[in-house]
């Protein structure tokens, strides 16, 4: 079956005073129709910035981005607007994501109404159907965002992505803005709607208790690069690269008999200005030597599980 996504050596950078910033560099991995990937990995290391360079939000330095067997990496105009139709995002915080003088009404109708698709009272149906279809009470149709919880206001930005029929949703944190109880319920809601519509979503979060609920498989990012890709079940049983042993072993447990040996990463962190060809993990990597300041490639070590660490292997014994 070919993916619904494929990006291909995708970089992203940003120029300051001091150098250009590699936000995302070299980045290369494919996604399932109807499928979810989760993107992990601690903040500042281009989760996000991957996310919005997708779904062009912002240009890409270099590389490609093939959508449904299309390149779209440098689609402008009528094309770009056709492209948006198929590709949305759901933004981390939902009450700076939402126009405060819109009402939920206002707010699911503006893309329907810049579509033209509907008019009237169609327009008015189908923002109540796409409530509906998020969870949002009809008593809630007036109602502007500061008179809503997180978890509503989140679900509203939800179905403004879902009125434009779209294929591909790129997930920002959606739930890291909301308390616990709220977010198994923006969970689940969006694990019912893949299930109904058949959507793909690259979730991206720091939560990895987060993303082992939701997704089906997960790539580890380390300062703008790929360092681990495989299987979420397969990550959390058997990870290989060191950064990934250290972030599982952060998860707190709640076994009191078998605690977790938790592993300290120390060491400086790489610059992401103008970053040396060696691995960018290698100044925090007790493992490190010096094939670690070559330039690395993901490599697939163990069937479906990739892996950029030229000492993966001795690591773990394989």
């Amino acid at each position: 079956m070919a993916p619904l996504l494929e990006v291909l050596h995708l970089k992203k950078y940003f120029p300051t005073s001091r150098g250009l910033v590699h936000a995302v560099d070299d980045v290369t991995f494919s996604l399932e129709g109807g499928k979810t990937m989760g993107v992990v990995g601690e903040s500042g290391c281009g989760k996000s910035t991957l996310g919005r360079t997708i779904i062009h939000l912002q240009n890409s330095t270099d590389g490609k981005i093939i959508f449904d067997g299309k390149d779209t990496t440098d689609v402008k105009g009528k094309e770009l607007k056709a492209l948006r139709g198929d590709m949305q995002i759901v933004f981390q915080d939902p009450y700076s994501s939402l126009n405060p003088r819109l009402s939920v009404h206002d707010t699911i109708a503006e893309p329907l109404r810049l579509t033209g698709r509907y008019k009237g009272p169609d327009l008015e149906k189908e923002c109540r159907r796409l409530m509906d279809l998020v969870g949002i009470e009809s008593r809630l149709y007036n109602a502007y965002p500061h008179e809503m919880d997180g978890g509503r206001r989140q679900r509203v930005g939800i179905g403004r992505a879902l009125a434009m029929h779209p294929r591909f949703i790129v997930c920002d944190e959606p739930v890291s803005a909301l308390d616990v109880s709220i977010q198994a319920q923006v969970l689940n809601l969006l694990m019912d709607l893949q299930d109904e519509l058949g959507l793909t979503y690259m979730f991206v979060t720091h939560d990895l208790s987060v993303v082992k609920h939701i997704s089906h498989n997960i790539c580890v990012m380390y300062l703008g690069q790929l360092v681990e890709t495989c299987d979420t079940k397969e990550l959390f049983s058997k990870q290989l690269h060191p950064y990934s042993k250290a972030l599982l072993s952060a998860i707190p447990s709640t076994d009191i008999h078998h605690p977790k040996q938790r592993i300290v990463i120390k060491g400086e962190i790489t610059s992401p200005i103008d970053p040396k060809p060696g691995c960018r993990f290698a100044t925090r990597c007790p493992y490190a030597g010096e094939e670690c300041q070559k330039a690395q490639r993901l490599d697939e070590v163990l069937p479906n599980h990739f892996v950029s660490c030229c000492k993966c292997r001795e690591i773990n014994d394989l």
